[in-house]
């Protein structure tokens, strides 16, 4: 028998520095540890908890699926009503020609799945992403993303990947006939909310376009209402060839996709067949979550009300130590003087009951990105604790 572990947990650690809450529940737009203490969760997860904690529509979808089935196959093979439903759903709220779903466990594994499909239906090999980029930590979406810092340590990473610089229309001159993608975040998320001109993404359509590239636009962070529109391309008049999804498309449980075309699509199915799997993808449960989700975001009209809210809250957090708020939606990155003000203002609001966090590609500026459905009063009292912590730089 081992011995037993001392000043040791036995879950394997993502950094020296957690924040280390003991989370004992969480509900609506509050998390509780287990002393009873409540956190007014102004981060949702990193944009996971898009409805808030524990919205009975949700948790009702859940149990009634797992009253039903959970795993019975690898995805692909059974017809599952869980997917189908959600599939249609899901569909239903995007332009043409984006009408073939296919359903993973994350957003990386969305963004690897979109990569091997643009590959595989041109038959080209060079990718072009953005510098500044995040995709992913695996190791197709580690190599389309643009932070060195995270990748030097993993190399060699995915060949034949080019950088661009972000939002500069004469760089798209590097986009050519021998592209087989572009990936692109339409909102740069973890560079700290960079967003890009109607001109620069119209122009990047236009480019892929011309040159049969495969214009991949992952809405992992920044989809399902967070900028005020269900996706956030939708803000520039521009479609996809192949959009990517993930956190909050599950309301809560581990879920990511990737969409494209039937022509697009098709082509993962054959030479050779089962060009992309999946074991859990498509989960029932998660599944079930996600269409309780969209059901919650179109009859309960969520997102018609994130510009006001995010107005709010842009307009409460007015302060002389902000160097600037970037925002779009309800989707903030709040710059200040330096790393170790942002350090002290997460800390300072921690302390105080209120949950924000950072950006690992942008330590400089703090991330807030409650749920869509905070009430105003929520807002009020979370954008007076971020003051008090301003105050005190």
């Amino acid at each position: 028998m081992k011995e037993p572990k001392t000043n040791k947990s036995a879950l394997a650690q993502t950094s020296p520095f957690p924040i280390g809450l003991n989370i004992d529940r969480a509900k609506g737009s509050y998390i509780y540890d287990v002393e009873g203490n409540a956190f007014l969760d102004f981060a949702s997860g990193i944009a996971v908890s898009a409805l808030g904690h524990g919205n009975t529509k949700i948790t009702e979808a859940i149990k009634k699926q797992v009253d039903k089935h959970l795993h019975v196959m690898v995805y692909g093979e059974f017809h599952q009503k869980a997917q189908i439903e959600l599939g249609t759903k899901l569909t239903s709220f995007l332009p043409n020609p984006l009408d073939q779903v296919y359903f993973v466990n994350s957003g990386t594994e969305a963004n690897e799945g979109a990569l091997k499909l643009a590959k595989r239906y041109t038959g080209l090999t060079e990718i072009i992403s953005f510098k500044n980029s995040y995709h992913g930590s695996t190791h197709g979406s580690l190599s389309v993303s643009g932070n060195e810092s995270k990748k030097f340590a993993f190399r060699p990473l995915l060949p034949d990947v080019k950088f661009i610089e972000f939002n500069d229309i004469e760089q798209l001159q590097e986009i050519s006939e021998k592209t087989a993608c572009v990936i692109m975040e339409t909102i740069q998320g973890d560079a700290g909310v960079r967003i890009p001109s109607t001109e620069f993404m119209r122009a990047l359509r236009i480019k892929c376009t011309e040159t049969k590239t495969l214009l991949i636009l992952d809405e992992i962070q920044c989809g399902m209402g967070r900028t005020g529109f269900m996706f956030a391309f939708q803000r520039f008049g521009i479609v996809p060839d192949i959009l990517t999804l993930g956190k909050a498309l599950g309301s809560g449980m581990p879920m990511g996709a990737f969409i494209a075309p039937f022509e697009i699509m098709n082509a993962l199915s054959n030479n050779p067949p089962l060009g992309h799997i999946t074991t859990f993808g498509g989960h029932p449960v998660a599944c079930a979550a996600a269409l309780a989700g969209l059901e919650i975001l179109e009859e309960e009209e969520i997102i018609k009300n994130v510009e006001n809210k995010g107005a709010l809250l842009e307009t409460l957090l007015q302060h002389v130590n902000i160097v600037e708020l970037r925002r779009i939606g309800l989707l903030f990155a709040i710059e200040l003087s330096s790393p170790t003000a942002v350090q002290k203002v997460v800390k300072y609001c921690h302390e105080n009951g209120v949950l924000s966090f950072w950006f690992l590609s942008c330590p400089e500026s703090f991330r807030v990105a409650p749920p869509l459905n905070i009430s105003n009063s929520d807002i009020k009292k979370g954008a007076e604790i971020i003051v008090e912590a301003l105050d005190r730089l």
